[in-house]
């Protein structure tokens, strides 16, 4: 960094003083030269404790990374000052001592022995470079590097050195230069290591240790003897660190691939919610499922904590090389199949229409237009509503829809976060299909329903950097469910039946359970499995990214052991928070009124006698044939008594004197129809 010295021992004509006295006329021009502008910096993005997950280059594709010096291993600090700069902290600038020493070296050995350029002097030409080493450029040199003795702090400037120093090739920066080269950051180095990263930016492109070894090797050997020397190392380790290896270019961190090109807008170094532990593991196991179910297909994840809703983990691929890998499949609206499904039951409690043990009738049905039927194609009968949801069967789902509604379902959705892409009627409602998948929503939005499901109920936004994550603790949120309809989900979802291999709804890891559904879209395009369990909820999609089908391949088997092994993962890396926290509520099994679902069910009618009828009695006992319209055998009650048969299988009512009396049919699936009648007789 010295070779202006030797152009002027050549010449000969430019005496030390006179060059000294110009640099402080010149100091004079401070106001009329503006500073020299700091240059961007390469995007960064850390995980949540500051661990570096992917970086980006900038201009020319160069890796410029930020730096705080604090960060930087003080070994490699004192080295730095002590070789390059031994007056750093209290010289303005420009060092006359070094300067002196510099010429007077220069004269007596005939070489360059050592430099006058100060750190701030060569912070100065790496901030505003020159393409002729002339006199008059080192002039303005001196003169910018007392302007930024006067702007910035001797912190601030290491700074701007640190994280501008060239080191071959596309590299700048120290920490640049620790990834590229030895693959970590710079908080701890080795002797080696410390040596190499002062001698390159003295001649970075004659030493670089992927092209040129040797010269890299003998630099660094050079460095250390100025170290031994300078009393910063042992003379036993100085010869150790030189018969280290050259070391070889390394790939920058790309954990989080799709996230941290997403948080990288922000531009900096950007701190996200991601535990790159949690990341790591999860990029494996979606790696390791994508491997196995075949060359077409991708798998994309979310973690999320309950806890202000951070993403702790994100994977919008399973490997950029498979087809789709260069999307972030967890942004693009795919159908969800029937992982909706517990926020209809949900809405259901909450309005009182049902509870987990109310019964409802899983039989063929049209609704209108549209006559859904269960996955299997087979029917159950008379099951409860905690049972068609841990079955996922189809019919009650849209039984309960029919009476939840619709557009309100939709708009519970769009409050939440959820920006579903939905087909609507020529009258603008929403279709009952929308239980079964007949809509487009994100691995995102998904997630943001599971953990308010977890959490009492509560919907907040997905944060991805703390600060995002402090605003949603102190945010109200949207009540997508009460807090004991979200219990009660919560309970019956964790009774589902478990992926082969499995306790019932439980991690190998002996953990709580999971609340979980799985779903698969029409015609095997999307495989879904979403749960929660203590303070995680986690969501994995399993398809082709340009949505062809996959035959046979659902959310159980494709989707849902991933999801058990990812709560493994959880509750091995954060014991804690895998903790069960489901609000200690109790959820009745309906009895009375929620005993049966009958909202929106077409049930029997009622011919004779029609409700609100007054019939006439001649005398007491008389007897009248009930009629009904239905499916199969009706049964007819009086008060809950069984109205008796006559010899030719009708129901014959026979009041026994005038007054109200209340009849009830009920046919083969327990669907019902009351009348109530007035029975009068001549004398009342």
């Amino acid at each position: 960094m010295s070779g202006w010295l030797a152009l002027w021992a050549r010449r000969a004509s430019v005496p030390l003083a006179s060059l000294l006295a110009a640099g402080v006329l010149l100091a004079g021009l401070d106001h009329a030269l503006p500073p020299p502008p700091m240059p961007e910096v390469s995007a960064l993005v850390t995980d949540r404790e500051g661990r570096a997950l992917r970086a980006f280059p900038v201009e020319d594709g160069r890796w410029r990374l930020p730096v705080d010096p604090e960060a930087v291993d003080p070994a490699f600090r004192a080295a730095l000052i002590e070789i390059e700069d031994q007056r750093f902290h209290s010289h303005h600038g420009v060092d006359p001592l070094a300067m002196a020493r510099a010429v007077t070296s220069l004269v007596s050995a005939g070489r360059i022995v050592s430099g006058g350029s100060t750190i701030t002097m060569q912070t100065a030409r790496l901030l505003e470079p020159r393409p002729r080493r002339t006199i008059g450029a080192k002039l303005i040199e001196m003169v910018r590097a007392i302007q930024l003795e006067r702007r910035y702090s001797k912190h601030e400037i290491l700074q701007a050195w640190l994280t501008l120093a060239p080191y071959g090739g596309n590299l700048e920066g120290v920490r640049a230069a620790s990834w590229a080269w030895f693959g970590h950051e710079p908080d701890v180095l080795t002797p080696d290591e410390i040596a190499l990263l002062i001698a390159l930016p003295q001649a970075p492109e004659a030493r670089r240790p992927d092209l040129r070894p040797d010269a890299a090797m003998a630099s660094r050997a050079r460095l250390l003897a100025r170290m031994e020397r300078a009393g910063l190392i042992s003379a036993d380790r100085a010869a150790d660190a030189a018969e280290e290896p050259a070391p070889s270019r390394r790939a920058f961190p790309a954990r989080a691939w799709h996230a941290s090109q997403h948080l990288a807008r922000a531009g900096g170094e950007i701190r996200s919610t991601l535990d790159i532990r949690l990341q790591s593991a999860l990029e494996t196991r979606l790696e390791t499922l994508a491997n196995e179910a075949g060359p077409d297909v991708q798998a994309s994840a979310l973690i999320v904590s309950l806890d202000g809703r951070e993403v702790r983990a994100a994977v919008g691929s399973a490997g950029r090389r498979r087809p789709g890998g260069w999307i972030d499949l967890t942004r693009r609206a795919r159908s969800p199949g029937s992982v909706l499904k517990p926020f209809i039951y949900g809405l259901a409690f909450e309005d009182g229409l049902a509870g987990p043990g109310t019964r409802i009738a899983d039989l063929p049905r049209r609704f209108a237009d549209y006559n859904p039927e269960n996955f299997d194609r087979s029917f159950r009968g008379d099951v409860t509503i905690a049972e068609a949801l841990q079955h996922s069967l189809n019919v009650p789902a849209v039984q309960v829809l029919d009476a939840v509604g619709a557009n309100r379902f939709l708009a519970a959705m769009s409050f939440a976060g959820g920006r579903a892409i939905v087909p609507r009627s020529s009258e603008g409602d929403a279709g009952l299909a929308i239980a079964l998948g007949g809509l487009g929503i994100t691995a995102e939005e998904i997630a943001v329903m599971f953990a308010a499901l977890g959490a009492g109920g509560e919907a907040l936004p997905l944060a991805w950097t703390p600060q995002a994550a402090a605003a949603n603790r102190q945010s109200r949120g949207f009540r997508l469910l009460d807090r004991l309809a979200a219990a009660t989900l919560v309970d019956v979802l964790q009774r589902s039946p478990a992926p082969p291999g499995r306790m019932p709804a439980r991690l190998t890891s002996g953990a709580p359970a999971i609340a979980y559904k799985t779903g698969t879209s029409y015609g095997f395009r999307d495989a879904w499995a979403a749960g929660v369990s203590g303070n995680y909820a986690v969501v994995v999609w399993v398809g082709r990214a340009d949505g062809a089908p996959r035959p046979g391949e659902t959310g159980r088997h494709a989707a849902l052991p991933a999801l058990f092994d990812i709560f493994d993962v959880i509750a091995r890396r954060d014991p804690s928070g895998i903790a069960s926290r489901t609000d200690s509520l109790v959820a009745s099994n309906a009895t009375g009124p929620l005993a049966r679902f009958e909202r929106g069910v077409s049930g029997p009618d009622i011919v004779f006698p029609p409700d609100g009828a007054e019939v006439w009695a001649d005398e007491p006992g008389r007897g009248f044939a009930l009629s009904a319209r239905g499916q199969g055998a009706l049964r007819w009650y009086q008060r809950g008594v069984p109205v008796a048969l006559d010899a030719g299988g009708q129901s014959l009512w026979q009041p026994q004197g005038p007054g109200f009396y209340e009849l009830t049919v009920v046919d083969e699936a327990g669907r019902s129809a009351r009348t109530r009648v007035r029975v009068r007789m001549p004398e009342s």
